[in-house]
């Protein structure tokens, strides 16, 4: 029985509460089981408060934030009362309804297990083929294997979205196979072999490849669980990032991933096809070396036989080598930075497309660069697939135009200087102090288009930079940036003076000695020449319009992130 109701009182007046009383504040409380004990965690409703606790010794209720808990009226409880006699019988309804639907369900699977389906061996061999296959194969018996990606269950009647890596399939499954126990259990991410025969749509109908399957027979060759443990319980686009990563291997199975690789896969194949038509050679350098090439702070390292080696930082210096055997040269190779930076721009790990020229000028390098990154989306975007997905991933996408804009280091400072965009330290930017991501960001982002940002002061460079001829002070170096992602390139032409080469060293602090190998290409027929690197997951953060490169990375390696 709920203790008998006590009139308001003067705040002198309230009562202690006693134990095991209710709180109540129908501003800031939740009407959740789990509160209303304390009054740190109030109910909302003293309806709600009976029907969850009708036996409690006493509610308290506060109606503003700034006044106390005070013992519930009279009237309060008589209308609470009521409210929650209405919540008792809402809550019975609900159970009874649910009771229902249970025995419904029950009764329709005990129906189900009834019906056996079968292959019909009158009908012709089927041919197996993968879903990419499916417009050239209609009007003919065919078998796909692939992974339940969408289910939508009517009476008599179910459409199932297939997936196999190479596309997807819409199927239609009726009478008995819509109707048996295997197919009213069926749960996404499932195993199965469908057999059938594609058919156009009719006018006005719409299916991925604008076709559907109308299936004879299928197999189940793994069932996904359902339930708690369904994937799209598992993998929620609102879950926390970690847990998103932790799950990677599911979370690929998703059209925006699949999407993403895709292009990807296509964007690599360009690469290698420009490289290919401009007869530049693929090599494949070391990932394990003892020399630096961008840093000492960003250097993995670890034991080799007992000696210490590094995971590679760049393949610039293995590429130089090649230049007099083998000509221009390019790789397609992972590299390692060791950066603690959580930008969004960074990975530990990423694929790094590295080419190196020989004979050529400053100005022969930038119109390479430019051209290179041009040609190579203009065959991304031919492949019809590939150009609908940057479509649906990245409406607004506009293919660069020749030729990019060209803007010096110093014209970008005095750029950052009017716009009133501050260096890290907050002040004015002066001659020397490097452009952040955050303030390159800006103004690529309010540009808008390409840039070749070049002339970068000899301090801020790698010891391997040459200088320019007509200002000692700064390199002929190269960034490349793109609006919505910063830089994608960095390149510069190379030393090929062994004195100037040994005096970067020396400003650097670096041992020449064990870069043996590495200076005797300027005593052995050395040449002018000059390269640059590119990011594939910042090009493709690009094109596919995402905020961070560790969407574009299969297994993205960052700090504190080695999993799964």
């Amino acid at each position: 029985m709920a203790a008998p109701a006590i009139e308001k009182l003067s705040l002198e007046e309230i009562p202690p509460p006693p134990a095991g009383t209710i709180f109540i504040d129908d501003l800031t409380g939740a009407d959740d089981e789990s509160a209303g004990t304390s009054a740190t965690y109030p109910l909302k409703s003293a309806a709600f408060a009976l029907h969850i606790f009708p036996d409690a010794p006493a509610y308290y209720l506060r109606r503003q934030s700034d006044s106390p808990f005070e013992p519930i009226t009279a009237s309060a409880l008589k209308k609470a009362k009521k409210g929650a006699e209405g919540l008792a019988k809402r809550a019975k309804a609900a159970e009874e309804l649910k009771l229902k639907k249970h025995a419904d369900e029950a009764k329709r699977l005990e129906e189900a297990s009834k019906i056996v389906i079968k292959p019909d061996p009158s009908l012709p061999v089927p041919k197996r083929i993968k879903i990419r296959a499916g417009t050239t194969t209609r009007e003919t018996r065919v078998v796909i294997q692939g992974w339940v990606h969408r289910l939508r269950l009517q009476k008599g009647l179910v459409f199932l979205v297939l997936r196999d890596g190479t596309g997807f399939l819409q199927c239609v499954l009726s009478g008995d196979l819509a109707n048996a126990y295997s197919t009213v259990t069926l749960t996404l991410e499932s195993t199965v072999t469908i057999y059938g025969v594609i058919h156009s749509l009719p006018e006005g109908k719409s299916a991925p490849g604008n076709h559907e399957m109308a299936v004879d027979y299928y197999e189940i060759v793994g069932l996904a669980p359902g339930g708690d443990d369904a994937i799209s319980n598992k993998v929620q686009e609102s879950a926390d990032p970690s847990i998103l990563f932790d799950l990677r291997h599911l979370v690929l199975r998703g059209e925006t991933m699949t999407g993403i690789f895709k292009v990807r896969a296509a964007l690599l194949r360009s690469f290698r096809r420009v490289y290919e038509e401009l007869g530049i050679l693929e090599v494949t350098p070391p990932c394990m070396v003892q020399t630096q090439v961008e840093g000492g702070s960003t250097l993995f390292t670890f034991k080799y036989y007992g000696e210490d080696a590094y995971l590679t930082q760049s393949s610039q210096l293995y590429l130089e080598t090649c230049l007099p055997a083998l000509g221009d040269v390019f790789c397609v190779q992972e590299s390692f930075r060791a950066e603690r930076s959580h930008t969004r721009r960074h990975l530990s790990e990423y694929t790094h497309v590295e080419a190196e020229l020989a004979f050529l000028t400053f100005e022969d390098l930038l119109s390479h660069i430019e051209n290179f990154i041009t040609r190579t989306i203009q065959y991304v975007l031919e492949d019809e697939e590939i150009a609908g997905i940057v479509e649906k991933l990245n409406p607004n996408f506009v293919p660069p135009k020749l030729p990019f804009r060209r803007m010096t280091y110093e014209s970008a400072l005095e750029w950052l200087n009017e716009h009133g965009i501050p260096n890290e330290e907050g002040e004015k930017f002066k001659f020397g102090d490097d452009i952040a991501e955050a303030a390159e960001r800006k103004m690529t982002d309010e540009l808008n288009e390409p840039i070749l940002l070049t002339r970068f002061p000899v301090e801020i460079k790698s010891f391997y930079m040459k200088k320019c001829a007509d200002d000692p002070r700064v390199t002929e170096s190269v960034d490349v940036l793109m609006p919505n992602v910063g830089e994608i390139v960095g390149g510069s032409m190379r030393i090929y003076d062994l004195e100037e080469l040994m005096k970067g060293y020396k400003r650097e602090g670096i041992d020449p000695e064990p870069y043996y190998w590495f200076n005797d290409q300027r005593i052995y027929g050395t040449c002018p020449h000059g390269g640059y690197g590119l990011g594939t997951e910042r090009i493709l953060a690009w094109l596919c319009d995402r905020f961070t490169v560790r969407d574009c990375s299969l297994y993205p390696r960052f700090t504190g992130r080695c999993k799964p």
